[in-house]
């Protein structure tokens, strides 16, 4: 099996996927039928955004499990952590017939192997990361493939973006060391705090996991890009330096020696300017907040490393050509994303739900819109989550002129301990911020969000939870007149 499914000609060879919906499993498919895999899959029947996907690549998946989905000819069955082998009909009818089984994580580094591959990591940014790298070398013209965590406009609406296989980039994720499957040459870190307190009880074990998934850099050869102004980053960098010193380090950010240095410029008609020490060029982003910057300037790190590669020259025409991809890219999805406008009222979302993540993206939207007034709706996501940062979390909303809060979103993973609620991160936020207001349920704040909107306001839920949906009413029924 192995040897069939780690070509990168995959034709004729059906893989089944066990909730094919999620986004990294879409993204997945992308790839394998980009390859020429033949796919079926099975899901719950409510609508995602990545049917869509899915539906471009005449997919339909199965809309209950069912051990009949697995038909005799499958020869590999992919599945999401969400789904276990003890409960799911399809992964036991899969052991039954003894066909091969992978999780998303073990598939994502099966593929990996057969490429010169870069892993993208990091708590927050990897997903905007991966989708500029792939967006630049795009224009660059090199023969790759890249895989991000969500869609990306500039990609064409999808995850995923071809050009061949000679490089692999991927989103690779710390949650449960998933990261660890992956086979990198180089790895960009874009920051370590903690998070996923569920597994990792303190920023020890989560900066032990980003260090070990370093050290399966290839010896004497392996890269790291890092993001010099995260402090998570730069010390577990340092970390990684004393156990491998033969692995070369290249630093970013306004802090960062060498030619990465970033030296942040001005911020007009919704663009923000900057420059890099080791370039004679002005580059500008159409995205918000000077974390973006950080991004883009990981991707051209990563773009200068592949052009080396390939023993192409950092010409005056391939910057050029990465001026442009980095000026062309129009964001993901719910990474601030404008998702409609009302009159005057833009209205964005935004997948941020992490303090720091919170913090730097509703600073760099008050930089980039600084006449509209900015309300936002967060719905934080996770028990264990919202009780580590507690206190983080009421203190992330500065930039922000008016906060609605509701309820915690649940991780599917864990149950209520009566420790922490949405009411409570509301009563601290109070004493940080004189404009707060709760709704328990998401949706029993409509009314008053579309009465308290009003023109030249810039409104953004943001959050892992569901009031997306919130933004969404507002677009189809407007404001209360």
């Amino acid at each position: 099996m192995a040897d069939n499914f780690l070509k990168n000609n995959l034709t004729g060879f059906h893989i089944h996927f066990v909730g094919i919906k999620g986004t990294g499993m879409a993204a997945l498919v992308e790839i394998m039928h980009s390859r020429g895999a033949v796919i079926t899959g099975s899901d719950v029947p409510e609508h995602f955004y990545t049917d869509e996907i899915l539906s471009k690549l005449h997919i339909v998946p199965y809309t209950t499990f069912d051990e009949k989905n697995v038909t005799d000819d499958t020869k590999l069955v992919i599945y999401s952590a969400a789904y276990k082998k003890e409960t799911n009909p399809e992964l036991a009818a899969a052991e039954k017939k003894h066909i091969p089984l992978m999780l998303y994580s073990e598939a994502l580094g099966a593929i990996s192997e057969t490429s010169f591959s870069c892993g993208i990591c990091g708590v927050h940014g990897k997903t905007t990361t991966t989708g500029i790298s792939g967006t630049v070398l795009n224009e660059l013209g090199l023969p790759f493939q890249a895989l991000a965590g969500s869609v990306i406009g500039s990609f064409g609406d999808t995850c995923t973006i071809t050009r061949g296989h000679k490089y692999f980039i991927a989103e690779t994720c710390e949650y449960q060391r998933h990261f660890m499957a992956f086979c990198p040459q180089i790895i960009i870190l874009t920051s370590v705090e903690s998070d996923h307190e569920d597994y990792y009880p303190t920023f020890k074990d989560i900066q032990n996991a980003f260090v070990d998934y370093a050290l399966k850099l290839p010896k004497d050869t392996g890269k790291l890009i890092y993001c010099a102004d995260d402090s998570g980053a730069a010390e577990t960098v340092g970390i990684i330096k004393q156990q491998r010193p033969d692995i070369t380090l290249i630093p970013y950010g306004d802090s960062a020696k060498g030619d990465f240095n970033i030296t942040f410029g001005s911020v007009k008609d919704e663009k923000q300017y900057f420059t890099l020490k080791g370039f004679d060029v002005e580059f500008y982003t159409r995205m918000p907040g000077k974390h973006i910057v950080r991004n883009c300037t990981a991707a051209i790190a990563l773009a200068v490393e592949l052009l080396k590669q390939e023993n192409l020259p950092v010409s005056a025409d391939n910057i050029e050509k990465i001026r442009k991809g980095i000026s062309s890219f129009c964001g993901a999805k719910r990474r601030s994303e404008i998702v409609g406008k009302v009159d005057d009222v833009l209205v964005m979302d935004d997948y941020a739900h992490h303090p720091t993540a919170i913090k730097t993206t509703l600073q760099g939207l008050k930089a980039f819109y600084p006449s509209r007034r900015l309300v936002v709706d967060f719905m934080s996501h996770t028990y264990t989550r919202t009780a580590a940062l507690f206190d983080d979390f009421a203190r992330s909303f500065d930039a922000a002129d008016e906060v609605i809060l509701h309820k915690i979103y649940p991780s599917a993973r864990e149950k209520y301990d009566g420790t922490v609620t949405g009411r409570a991160l509301y009563e601290k936020t109070k004493e940080y911020h004189s404009n707060v207001h709760y709704f328990e349920e998401v949706m029993d704040a409509e009314d008053y969000v579309r009465s308290t909107l009003k023109d030249g306001d810039l409104f953004i839920t943001m959050g892992a939870g569901d009031n997306w949906k919130l933004g969404k009413a507002f677009i189809e029924k407007g404001k209360q007149l």
